[in-house]
């Protein structure tokens, strides 16, 4: 089911990208609540947010004989945490620095009951500020994070389509606050090569970890300087042999060689005739040559894309 192209909102780099750098640094405060709590799970799966119906969440999070979550509402512009014993609290977000909006979050927790000691720096970022130390003036547009998180419920729908074709190992659809991406992936059910670490501000644990297994992964990113606006990614870990020269659809997609990974631009799919056909089309593509060059058994891991209320044909 196609959507109107007015569903997909404008994101311009030059709004976006201060409020998004401000929002990946507030979602890895809350994901690290989630990480300090929840028992680990393969790839990282457990750290995640998710999209909601208002914009991101934890998801429920144990705390003894009851649990909390946080939810960045971008309707209302808070971020909100929950207890299930009726708990609430409600920081408005806004622009400021780091530092006090971590001492709001550290102090909601504690008022609630369940006071949590997280890993309190970014990750994977090229420089390491504590986040109790981050004074540095940031960028909170309302407008603009409504905005992407509309972008992200259009994602979310799509990728839905797309994780629905496949009876392999696949992630959920989710949001990494490494690197504020929505991503879905597929695995060929094979060992990978152990991955090489470096990456900024991870352990090489959790890399190694994450990428145990072959994967083609698919994603939405906000974007950066270099790139000039968000955009969608598709890479292979490990990259099969002929990748970066595979020929992909629609024809807005490129490879991108600093990043190792295909790169269809958010404004490509937002202006596009039907949007749904050009962002299936470079999730499909680019998973097809990763899968053949790879020799992914593809009969045995894919199907036909599901449909509301059809259980999938079994033999």
């Amino acid at each position: 089911m196609s959507t109107p192209a007015d569903a997909w909102p404008a994101l311009p780099f030059a709004a976006l990208g201060p409020t998004a750098e401000t929002l990946l640094l507030w979602t890895q405060i809350a994901g690290k609540v989630r990480l300090a709590r929840t028992p680990w799970v393969n790839h990282s799966w457990h750290v995640a947010l998710y999209v909601s119906a208002r914009g991101l969440t934890t998801s429920l999070i144990p705390n003894g004989a009851t649990a909390l979550e946080l939810e960045f509402d971008f309707i209302d512009h808070v971020l909100a945490i929950r207890t299930t014993d009726g708990g609430a609290r409600r920081i408005a977000l806004k622009s400021g620095d780091i530092a006090s909006f971590y001492a709001e979050v550290t102090g909601a927790l504690a008022a609630l009951g369940a006071p949590t000691e997280i890993v309190a720096w970014p990750n994977e970022l090229p420089t390491q500020t504590p986040f109790a130390d981050d004074h540095a003036p940031r960028v909170y547009d309302p407008a603009i994070a409504n905005a992407f998180w509309r972008a992200l419920v259009q994602a979310h729908r799509v990728f839905l389509r797309f994780r629905s074709c496949f009876v392999g190992k696949v992630s959920p659809i989710h949001f990494f606050w490494g690197a504020a991406d929505l991503a879905v992936t597929r695995f060929s059910g094979r060992r990978a090569p152990l991955h090489p670490g470096g990456v900024p501000h991870l352990p090489d644990a959790v890399a190694r970890e994450a990428y145990s297994h072959e994967v083609s992964s698919a994603g939405f990113w906000p974007g950066d300087a270099r790139l000039g606006g968000p955009a969608f990614y598709s890479y292979a870990y490990p990259a099969p042999s002929g990748f970066a020269g595979a020929k992909v659809a629609p024809a807005a997609a490129r490879f991108d060689d600093t990043l190792g990974e295909f790169l269809l631009p958010y404004e490509a799919v937002r202006t596009a005739p039907d949007p749904d056909a050009a962002l299936l089309a470079f999730l499909r593509s680019t998973y097809n040559a990763a899968a053949d060059l790879a020799h992914w058994d593809r009969a045995g891991l894919e199907c036909e894309e599901g449909q509301p209320g059809v259980p999938r044909p079994v033999d």
